[in-house]
């Protein structure tokens, strides 16, 4: 498996911790850093039916995003400018296809998981809104090279830690799927249900 494809595979290991503690009990890097292991042990338990029975493995890959991923506010940081003309259905229905296009594309890259070294960073600058927005950063080492990771958390009503955004390596995800995203709309005379429909 290529370098790149073994940091995405520790990448979604750590975007799918269950990091649902509150803020006025544990900081979200500490909650991170207690899930991990707990979710190492669940992709080891899911690897064999990813050749045996694949919808089985992607159903526990989607169930651990899930836990830990805000789809809608994934939708909405996407859709960017476009989401003020959407319908609540329309982010609603595109989150849960942004669910099936992550759970797929990075649940096929878990199963090359092979133990390479995590290391959460020191916290940088505190955001102004630190409830509003958490970046938590870490690197990983495999095959003699080194990448970043960041992802952005909030806290939601329930107070609950949850996904909106995600880096690697310098690269916004939320920007490079916008991208795709305008280009669409482009295609589709701005129609949010066509490009929904047509999202890979």
């Amino acid at each position: 498996m290529s370098t790149i494809k073994r940091f995405l595979a520790i990448m979604m290991l750590v975007l799918a911790a269950p990091v649902l503690q509150a803020a006025d009990d544990t900081s979200a890097v500490d909650s991170a850093r207690e899930s991990v292991n707990e979710l190492l042990a669940k992709v080891q338990e899911l690897k064999p039916y990813f050749d045996s029975d694949r919808e089985r493995y992607f159903a526990g890959i989607e169930q651990s995003l899930s836990n830990f991923v805000d789809f809608d506010e994934v939708a909405v940081g996407v859709m960017a400018r476009y989401s003020e003309q959407a319908t609540r259905e329309q982010i609603n229905r595109f989150g849960e296809k942004l669910k099936n296009t992550l759970t797929r594309f990075y649940g096929a890259a878990l199963v090359g998981y092979d133990g390479e070294e995590l290391v959460f960073l020191p916290a940088g600058r505190p955001a102004p809104d630190p409830e509003k927005n958490t970046n938590v950063r870490m690197q990983i080492s495999a095959n003699n090279s080194t990448v970043e990771l960041q992802y952005t958390l909030f806290l939601n009503e329930a107070r609950e830690w949850k996904l909106k955004n995600l880096y690697l390596g310098g690269i916004n995800l939320r920007r490079q799927y916008f991208t795709q995203f305008s280009a669409l709309m482009n295609r589709y005379g701005n129609d949010i249900d066509q490009v929904i429909d047509n999202w890979q």
